[in-house]
């Protein structure tokens, strides 16, 4: 085959394939300072728009259904959730303007700010946020495993909410800040009108006669808001464009205030007049190895054939001509922005698969052997790489066609032992959770070691930020050193902002929210 028609196809999917990525994607203390107020110093007076582009429109504004990545730019404008991620990627206090565990872990208490009303004027109390988190746990859904560690809810007066846990779980507060988070009206979300214009406790409303449901969603923010200065944009307009070419065509057009463009793309927008900002890390692709235990392909159960699969790519090369630059090359899962990532961990495994084979035929496996991955949206681009840098340490690769809408699905089917996945990078609580914890996404057989489930068990009940990082950095070490995975590098990307809008994010929150956006006129 002809590499460089290789490489070029593969360029061309690249950002098809990572907003896939995005679409499916993601320390426990007292709680901490005010929220921001203001991301503007105009705050509520301003009048300032924002129109931005996704990929997909919202499945559902059920809170029980609802997906992350870009569609919560829509569902995070209409729902308040009880904490929030700022765009240092630290949790801050939002409807709940306190919280606190007690010292075993396995309760936590949630003090509710006074002055919250939902969209129909009616309060907030603990019972409808009580009621929404209990919906939430006990209904089927992308959520639902969120909250798989609370054994019940209560609240004992309208501003309190206790969480009573089976065992200690880090990444609770977190999916506290997230589409787990999220407060609703609970009397009325079973009615079908819900799911696409819920009775919310958010910033915005639905501007129901311009929106058209699953092309454009117009937003108009609600003034008698508590924290209406934390939202400079009067009115958000989020639309549906699923072609890169269009959405880049649009911000030409002065359609759009904000979207992300191609490396390629980036000098004819800024002579367009708007400002780029690159994020260096925004998903992670990686080669999961799924079945560590050898349930289904007994080779990965041996640590040393996990290893030689992290030798046998040149992570380097693929940025380089692949990415064309955009992207770093990593061994980790963890964002580079987190606790858990240690820059001292990058050199772990070296492109070498002379010495890749050597480990095979130690581990008895010199003929090599075969294995079938699943060929999705996402793996897709990837997939001729991938199945030579295999197939040169002797592992055959058969990729099986998977319908689109089942890509996520596949992952978590326990059909494949080893699959390719662009997983959206999110806080590390979060992160450990997806990949490891017993209901992780990326974890479908429930792999467990005895010292990471103890690293896991320290840090849920660490309260001192610095001790915290310490543990992650740790969890971090062991997951690299044991070759639990084989990730292959970061994928980046590029905003593009018109003069007056200006995205504050770096990296370290990766989350789709209005919140990473400023108004400076």
């Amino acid at each position: 085959m002809d590499t460089r028609m290789t490489r070029s196809r593969f360029r061309c999917g690249i950002a098809a394939a990572f907003t896939a990525a995005v679409l499916f994607t993601s320390t426990a203390c007292a709680g901490g300072s005010e929220p921001e107020e203001a991301n503007a110093t105009n705050g509520a007076s301003s009048n300032a728009k924002l129109a931005l582009a996704v990929t997909a429109a919202p499945a559902s504004l059920d809170p029980a259904q609802l997906q992350e990545g870009q569609q919560s730019y829509v569902w995070g404008s209409v729902f308040d959730t009880l904490l929030y991620v700022d765009n240092d990627g630290k949790l801050q206090p939002n409807a709940a303007e306190s919280w606190k565990f007690s010292d075993d872990g396995l309760s936590l208490s949630l003090t509710l700010r006074e002055g919250m009303t939902f969209s129909n004027g009616d309060t907030v109390t603990a019972k409808e946020v009580a009621g929404t988190l209990e919906r939430t746990r006990t209904t089927p859904g992308q959520q639902q495993g969120k909250l798989a560690a609370v054994a019940s809810i209560e609240a004992p007066n309208n501003r309190t909410v206790v969480l009573k846990l089976k065992q200690p779980e880090p990444a609770l507060l977190t999916n506290l800040a997230l589409a787990a988070g999220v407060i609703g009206d609970p009397d009325t979300l079973n009615e079908k009108t819900s799911a696409l214009d819920p009775t919310a406790s958010g910033p915005y409303t639905l501007d129901k006669g311009a929106t058209v449901a699953g092309t454009t969603y117009v937003l108009n923010r609600r003034d008698d808001y508590w924290n209406a200065k934390a939202y400079p944009f009067k009115t958000v307009t989020v639309r549906v464009i699923q072609d890169r070419t269009a959405v880049f065509n649009a911000l030409q057009a002065g359609e759009l205030d904000a979207g992300n463009v191609d490396p390629a793309q980036v000098k004819q927008i800024e002579g367009a007049g708007f400002k780029t900002t690159k994020v260096e890390a925004q998903a992670v692709a990686n080669l999961v190895l799924a079945d560590r235990a050898g349930t289904l392909l007994k080779p990965l159960a041996d640590e040393r054939v996990r290893k030689a699969i992290n030798m046998a790519f040149d992570r380097e090369k693929m940025v380089q001509q692949v990415l064309r630059g955009s992207g770093k090359a990593t061994v980790q899962i963890f964002n580079p922005k987190g606790a858990a990532y240690d820059a001292a961990l990058e050199g772990s495994y070296k492109f070498d698969p002379a010495a890749a084979k050597k480990l095979m035929a130690d581990a008895g496996y010199a003929d090599g052997f075969d294995v079938t991955m699943p060929a999705t949206v996402i793996s897709k681009s990837f997939e001729p790489l991938i199945t030579q840098a295999l197939g040169d340490i002797g592992i055959r690769v058969t990729w099986e066609p998977v319908p689109p809408q089942n890509a996520a699905a596949a992952v978590s089917s326990k059909k494949y032992p080893m699959v390719f996945f662009l997983d959206g990078l999110n806080v590390t609580q979060r992160e450990l959770q997806n990949n490891f914890s017993d209901a992780g996404f990326l974890n479908p057989f429930g792999s467990k070691y005895p010292e990471l489930t103890e690293l896991i068990t320290q840090v849920s009940l660490e309260r001192d930020e610095a001790k915290a990082t310490e543990l992650y950095k740790k969890i971090n070490a062991f997951v690299v050193e044991n070759a639990l995975d084989a990730p292959l590098f970061y994928v980046g990307t590029i905003w593009a902002t018109k003069d007056g809008i200006e995205y504050l994010g770096d990296g370290s929150n990766t989350l789709s929210t209005i919140r990473a956006f400023n108004a400076t006129k």
